[in-house]
């Protein structure tokens, strides 16, 4: 069973039918995933999880993080290093884009 499955598809309004269109399956597919507990396989999860721009982790309960899994590099970060980075997770868009902007100023030098 894929429990966010039918909130992601009633948040954006379609319908059973029109989802199972949309990503090559039978409507009846969507219900069993919905309702049952019948599991796709990958590649229909993958589907699903690019329609709706999330991750297959938020689709079958695994997390509460909508967002999809962005592409991240490695570093080895120090103490302080990693301290900004917790900090700058914590501020708001706006407050991201000053932050960004002292950077590119700073840089610019």
């Amino acid at each position: 069973m894929l429990p966010n499955l039918k909130i992601l598809r009633q948040e954006r309004g379609i319908s059973q039918q029109r989802l199972a269109d949309a990503i090559g399956v039978s409507q009846q597919s969507i219900n069993q995933y919905e309702n049952h507990s019948v599991e796709p396989d990958i590649s229909v999860l993958t589907r699903l999880a690019d329609h709706f721009n999330t991750s297959i982790d938020f689709i079958v309960g695994h997390t509460d993080i909508r967002r999809p899994i962005e592409h991240t590099e490695a570093f080895h970060l120090n103490r302080d290093e990693s301290d900004v980075i917790t900090q700058y997770r914590a501020l708001k868009g706006s407050e991201k884009q000053c932050i960004a902007l002292m950077i590119k100023t700073l840089l610019e030098k």
